[in-house]
């Protein structure tokens, strides 16, 4: 299969105060959710300038994808600009006939995954009959240089705390119910799969795994437990020191910069825990190998490339609609 360009396909944020609360807007539509509750997520923003860093480093991740490939590289998100439909519209007008997406989710589920590939489709649809065929590449939450990366990071975390630091695995906290739309208990599945690779190739046979960020209503049963309870339940049982792993979050964005940087980082100083937190992979330039890797994939017809690990691998059950799991929803990916 070959392909004519890349689209980088993620999430979105705010570049200035100004735009903070019409982001939010986009992101909450049609959930109505409480305008209070949007003021105080506004604030987690607006703490650091009104300026997510998610933006610039996918930026820095496309320079890094355009030194190792030799076709053009689009950028889109699905709650600000660059929108996903003007980034398809762009690739139209260039005569872009086939591109391959890559987006800053390694899981599947509906908001990391799913929704993703209605992003797709809705841009295509914007873009009229000569659209370019959009193929969203595999997850890889269990590829090896996934692992490696957060392994070696979690490796140089750990020389700052003391060598009996309790090690955490965290990722966005989803409904009980979303997480079984795919198939049962399907991401919180890949996120524990995922974190039992980085912790053994980094040496760590005991850990937990937890949920952070959760924003629904309090009536709505969410994946548990929540890392600020759970690390309040270690102060209190004596634990003196934590390692904090994002591996949900491929990028140090505001869930990360504010959830754990800040709001977690002030829990433990408070409770007399020392605190390190792992780096996500940002614009690391294995990152973009990755995504090269899973062009290849597809453009050579090899199957995938995984870390070795327990088997069966928690794959997609189902995709969209309860269809089979296919192409263009999850291209190549086999896993069981």
């Amino acid at each position: 299969m070959n392909f004519d360009a890349v689209l980088l396909l993620s999430f979105g944020g705010p570049e200035g105060p100004e735009q903070v609360r019409p982001f939010l807007e986009n992101v909450t539509r049609g959930r109505n959710v409480p305008s209070e509750r949007l003021d105080d997520v506004a604030q987690h923003y607006l703490h650091f300038g009104g300026v997510s860093p998610i933006n610039g480093i996918n930026r820095d991740l496309i320079t890094q994808l355009r030194a190792q490939l030799d076709i053009p590289v689009y950028f889109g998100n699905r709650n600000w600009e660059p929108y996903v439909e003007d980034a398809v519209a762009a690739m139209r007008d260039n005569g872009v006939r086939r591109a391959a997406v890559f987006t800053t989710s390694a899981w599947s589920g509906y908001s990391g995954c799913t929704q993703y590939s209605e992003d797709l489709a809705r841009a295509r649809d914007a873009a009229g009959p000569t659209a370019p065929e959009l193929v969203k590449l595999r997850r890889y939450f269990d590829h090896p240089l996934f692992v490696e990366m957060f392994a070696e990071n979690l490796t140089a975390a750990a020389k700052m705390v003391p060598a009996d630091a309790r090690l955490i695995f965290t990722a966005h906290s989803v409904p009980i119910a979303a997480d079984d739309r795919l198939g049962p208990k399907l991401y919180s599945r890949q996120v524990r799969y995922a974190a039992g690779l980085v912790a053994a190739a980094a040496g760590y046979d005991d850990y937990d795994v937890v949920w952070q960020s959760r924003s629904g209503p309090p009536q709505v049963p969410w994946l548990e437990p929540d890392i600020a309870d759970h690390v309040a339940a270690l102060a209190d049982s004596g634990t003196k020191a934590v390692i904090v792993c994002p591996i949900g979050f491929v990028a140090d964005h505001i869930e990360v910069v504010w959830d754990l940087d800040t709001e977690l980082r002030e829990q433990t100083d408070a409770a007399g825990i020392a605190f390190a937190r792992v780096s996500t992979p940002n614009a690391d330039p294995r990152f973009a190998r990755l995504a090269v890797d899973l062009i290849d994939e597809l453009r050579c017809g090899r199957p995938p490339v995984r870390a070795d690990g327990p088997n069966p691998v928690p794959g997609c059950a189902a995709g969209v609609n309860g269809e089979p799991c296919r192409p263009p929803h999850c291209a190549a990916d086999n896993a069981g």
